[in-house]
């Protein structure tokens, strides 16, 4: 076994040790495209989304050097038809590109990655094949042994666009990179001749080059467009069940804090990082800081795009927001506009994809609090304030101050919606959503709470450890707030709510013509007496 030829299954070994969940059904995908023009495979998904457990299964599973059949027995593939077929048949050529990256950056060599590449990886084919002529590059290389033994290769790329993310300015070392992937899968004469199939996993989908893909011979699936590799992308609704069975923790509560990645046609993924962490400590909480700061965030969303401060406040506000992906280069420095940041938010994992609606949102409330967390630091200025002032209107309400709510909410509708979509009804429940945001720590929000004799617009339940009452929010456009008030009287919203110590109700109506915002506050006991 090889540091890069053949590396065995241990790494795989190890993943089967700890807490697993059963992705084998890829490998069936892979060996139905082994040797077909379909045989080149990328499948880019965020940090934390399991990219390398999945390269680390697929070597334990093709690589000769080993026997891997008790480690697949039991699991999904082995009920395939095509599991004895391939398994521990192929040479397997595995590059984590951050290994790479990382070793030349501590020698200061960070220029001589693709050379090392290439280098490294031959000492082994040599090692392995002495009996073939030593060849000057990577791909030549291959082709001879191919030639001479008639034995082909599985190429397992993790972490392929590291280079594009830790050297994005050097354009030499991208574009000798960018030949040796077109030299080892473009050069259709000798690719069949020497590669079985070739898997790929990144963050970004591969970089394009004007309208045309660098190595365009790729099937790409990723966070916008994954069929039909959608449950491979993640934990499943499915698997995230079977997992709360083993823990303290209630599905539901992991549902409202990691769920939102909805890929395809309505199949919701989930963050697997998080929900492992959840589970094996019995704790809800934001997982994601553990692995990157709120800082690489802070780098996007500070871009001085048209468009991209109101898009943000959107978002927050749980908007969701229509974009072009199609203009997207897949790389971190040609940001153009506005719909460039919000698709490679989508890649990052920051924002999830509506691809029926082409619209974009960011998914779950641990995402939220990074958005937060990181807008609260940002250049945005009026941004943070906006967020920090979120604090203040949360306290003006529980106060009944009625004049500095209604001033509060007014200044973030002017700024949350752009002129064309100022007067309507959802950019008020938008603005809503967004000056509340304090509330998120304190309190569980529904929005068209059945209750009564209707739904009441925006309800802010306190969670199980807050001693804050229920917010009831009923919105009205171009009416009275006192009518807004009478409208919670009048069809019992509160009746839902009873069992909680103390509820306000809160009536805000906007006026279309003036533009000017009102707020009416009651306790729901003193309206009852």
């Amino acid at each position: 076994m090889g540091t890069y030829l053949n590396v065995g299954n241990a790494g795989f070994t190890s993943i089967k040790k700890g807490m697993y969940v059963d992705k084998t059904g890829m490998i069936s995908f892979i060996n139905h495209t082994l040797d077909t023009k379909d045989k080149l495979t990328c499948v880019s998904r965020p940090r934390r989304f399991g990219k390398s457990f999945a390269a680390q299964m697929l070597c334990a599973y093709y690589d000769r050097s080993c026997d891997s059949r008790e480690l697949f027995e039991g699991l999904a593939i082995s009920r395939d038809d095509s599991f004895e077929k391939y398994m521990n048949k192929y040479d397997v050529i595995y590059l984590d590109i951050t290994g790479f990256v990382s070793r030349a950056f501590i020698k200061g060599e960070l220029r001589n990655v693709v050379i090392n590449i290439q280098t490294e990886v031959i000492e082994e084919l040599v090692s392995a094949y002495p009996e073939v002529e030593r060849q000057n590059n990577l791909p030549d290389m291959l082709y001879h042994i191919s030639q001479s033994t008639g034995q082909k290769f599985i190429f397992i790329i993790d972490e392929w666009d590291a280079l594009f993310r830790e050297t994005k300015n050097d354009k030499y070392l991208l574009d000798s990179y960018i030949q040796l992937l077109r030299g080892l899968f473009k050069d259709s004469g000798k690719t069949d001749r020497m590669i079985a199939a070739a898997y790929m996993t990144g963050i970004l989908p591969i970089k394009k080059y004007g309208t045309h893909s660098a190595v365009s011979d790729f099937i790409e699936y990723n966070m916008i467009d994954a069929e039909p590799l959608e449950e491979y992308m993640g934990f499943t609704e499915t698997e995230v069940k079977q997992l709360c069975g083993e823990s303290r923790i209630t599905f539901a509560e992991i549902q409202k804090w990691y769920d939102g990645y909805v890929l395809g046609e309505g199949v919701h993924v989930y963050n697997p990082k998080s929900v492992a962490e959840a589970v094996k400590r019995n704790r809800i909480r934001n997982y994601w800081t553990r692995t990157e700061t709120y800082e690489s965030l802070k780098i996007y969303i500070e871009l001085n795009e048209d468009g991209l401060r109101e898009a943000i406040v959107q978002l927050l506000g749980n908007a969701h927001v229509s974009i072009d992906v199609s203009t997207f280069q897949n790389d971190m420095t040609n940001i153009n506009s506005r719909d460039d940041v919000l698709t490679l938010l989508v890649h990052l994992g920051y924002l999830a994809y509506d691809s029926v609606r082409g619209r974009v949102f960011i998914p779950n409330e641990e995402v939220r609090e990074e958005f937060v967390r990181s807008l609260a630091t940002s250049k945005h200025k009026e941004v943070a304030k906006l967020i920090q002032n979120s604090d203040n209107l949360l306290r003006q309400t529980l106060n009944m101050e009625e004049t500095a709510v209604a001033a509060a909410v007014e200044e973030v509708h002017k700024m949350s919606a752009t002129p064309l979509f100022y007067n309507s009804e959802e950019s008020l429940r938008c603005t809503i959503r967004f000056a509340y945001l304090s509330c998120m720590d304190e309190f569980i929000k529904i929005e068209e709470l059945p209750s009564g004799h209707g739904y009441a617009d925006v309800v802010f339940i306190p969670k199980k450890s807050s001693l804050m009452p229920v917010l009831l929010i009923e919105l009205k456009w171009n009416k009275t707030e006192e009518g807004a008030i009478a409208q919670i009287r009048n069809k019992d919203y509160p009746y839902i709510l009873k069992g909680y110590d103390e509820i306000l109700l809160i009536g805000i109506s906007y006026d279309a013509e003036s533009k000017k915002h009102t707020c009416k506050i009651e306790k729901y006991q003193e309206c009852q007496e």
